[in-house]
Parts: structure tokens; sequence; C-alpha cells
């Protein structure tokens, strides 16, 4: 008999049949798990050359995005899904997440990295052309923009936009649907939340808004239980909330938790759309920095690089739609 890690090896590197990976696929709890140092990891950072030119950013959506105010008695909320790796890892894919999602039909927003992408082609390819999710940027190595150069923040923000063209590029087509056709992203949102001035107007000038939260579920935290993340969640929601959550695999119990949230915001009257159509339903509140919970608490995280003079702000019209997903 083979030994256990063989076999999850060869589960994990085999490629999927047709008759294996159904349009989209259901979710595979081996496929939850996070591999550090595994050759797969080894990902060429794709160049940026021939990408599409990024839309101008619209009027009211420079800065960090917390939240939307709504007319009132509107329950909407966002519920927004991190899927980041760093340089030297295959993070996974959450799948009991996105069946429940795509069960209940429930829109929702995830931020990928590019690196994620690039391990992840087929599920990126999966999220990408499912109508009721949308895609937004999430760097390329889950990195903080403060502390890198010129050239590498570039990196950063850009390379994601060309490793999802190339996930689109090579997807096999979908149940008889067309393709998914490649479009920059419109939607960032900074690791860690952290930004600043110089970060977030790279951010900017590339044609994204970027997305923060007000409500965290804490589910990186192993001490975070199903009930302590549908809790914590409900307690700090509110008309407007984006809420951060993580299907990378560093969600502990999310998986397990999502059915209970959903079920108590069906009973509360909410009700869930994308980043993107909450904030065409509403006013974007918009903080000059960026933060987890309030303002300074990013800066305890480590050391900052020197401060370097901010980019020059993108030029944008009076007006200016919110942007699609």
């Amino acid at each position: 008999m083979r030994p256990l890690p063989f076999v999850l090896a060869l589960l994990l590197a085999a490629p999927a049949t047709a008759e294996e990976m159904p349009c989209p696929a259901p979710g595979r709890p081996i496929e939850k798990t996070i591999r550090k140092g595994v050759p797969e990891a080894a990902v060429a950072v794709p160049t940026t050359a021939g990408l599409t030119p990024a839309r101008t950013l619209p009027a009211g959506l420079a800065g960090s995005i917390r939240r939307v105010e709504l007319p009132a008695g509107e329950k909407l909320v966002a519920l927004t899904f991190d899927l980041c790796e760093t340089a030297n890892e295959v993070a996974g894919y959450d799948g009991a997440i996105v069946d429940e999602l795509r069960r209940r039909k429930i829109p929702a927003t995830f931020f990928v990295g590019g690196h994620w992408a690039a391990t992840h082609p087929r599920r990126f390819a999966e999220l990408a052309g499912d109508p009721l999710f949308e895609v937004g940027n999430h760097t390329w190595t889950h990195a903080d923009l403060r502390n890198r150069d010129d050239a590498d923040l570039d990196r950063q923000v850009l390379a994601p936009e060309a490793a999802f063209r190339a996930a689109l590029d090579a997807a096999p087509s979908c149940e008889g649907r067309p393709p998914v056709e490649a479009r920059r992203s419109t939607l960032f949102r900074f690791p860690f939340g952290t930004c600043d001035a110089r970060s977030m107007a790279a951010v900017n000038a590339a044609g994204m808004a970027a997305i923060q939260w007000d409500v965290s579920t804490g589910d990186p935290s192993p001490l975070a239980s199903a009930r302590d993340i549908v809790e914590d969640t409900l307690r700090h929601l509110r008309p407007g909330s984006i809420v951060l959550a993580h299907a990378n695999g560093r969600g502990w119990h999310t998986g397990e938790a999502l059915p209970r949230l959903l079920d108590e915001l069906a009973k509360r009257g909410y009700r869930t759309l994308t980043v993107s159509d909450l904030i065409a339903r509403g006013r974007p509140v918009v903080a000059d920095t960026c933060y987890d919970a309030h303002p300074g608490d990013v800066d305890r995280r480590g050391p900052r690089a020197a401060p370097r003079p901010p980019l020059p702000a993108p030029a944008r019209p009076a007006a200016a739609p919110a942007p699609s997903p």
C-alpha cells in the first residue's frame, strides 16, 4: 500500500479529467490544504506588456472604501472573500464556501492574488465566469505595498491582471458557454489593511477602487469557532457593510459558519450584493488611510519603509458611474 503522503501528492498534482471536474466543479476537501515550499509554488511573474489600458477611476472612488451609506430602509451588505498566497506556497481553495454560495445563489466578491490565480487557473476561471461573482485584484503575493520600491509596486499591482488573463486564456470551454473575456479589474484590496498615499495613488491610477471592510469575520484565527464568526459578524453588521472573510484555506471555520450566517442574514431581512452593486446603490464611505479595525493599527505590524513622495493623482472625470462587475 502506498503511504498517505504519496497518495496526497498524486491527488493534488494529477490533472482532472472532464468527468472528474464538471464546470463549475464542486470543491474537494483536499483542495483546502495549504502547501509551503512545493515546486508548484515557483511561479514566474508574468509580463504586464500587452495589458489593455486601465479605465479612469470614477469620481468619488479614490481612497479607502470602508462601507456604503444606503438610502433609508435598504438592508444590503457585501460578502467578500480573499484568495491569496505568498511566493513560497500554494494556498488552498475552500470549495465549501463557493459551493454554498452557488447553492443559495448568493452574490459575492472574491479578491484574488495573482500568484493564487497562477497556481489555481481553473478555479480562477470558474469564479471569473460565474455571473453570481465578481473578482478583484489582491496583489501578486499578498505584499505590504508600503515597503516596495517603485518597480515592485508596479509588479504587485499589475502582475495579477496578466495572471488573470493567462488563466482565462487557458481555461477550457464551460458546458458550451463562450470563453470569459479578460478585463482589467476595477476593484482592489490591500493586504493586511496597509497602504500609504504612494501605494493608494498607484492603485487608483491603475483604475481600481481600493475596497477595505468595516466588518471582519476574524476567520484566520483558529480560536474563532463557527459560532464566534457568526456572532461577531452579526454584532458589527449594519446596512452597507463590507464583510471580510477568506476562502483560501486560512478561514479555519468559515465554511462551517457560512450557512448559519446566511440563514441569520435572511431572517433579519438582509440581502447580499457584490461590492460593485453595493457601491452603485449608495454613497461609498471613503477614508484617507487604510486600517484593519481603527486608525493606526496597521503601524504595529512592523517597520515601514522610508516615506516616498506620492505618485501624481490620476485625472478623473467630473462624474462617472460606479464600476460594473
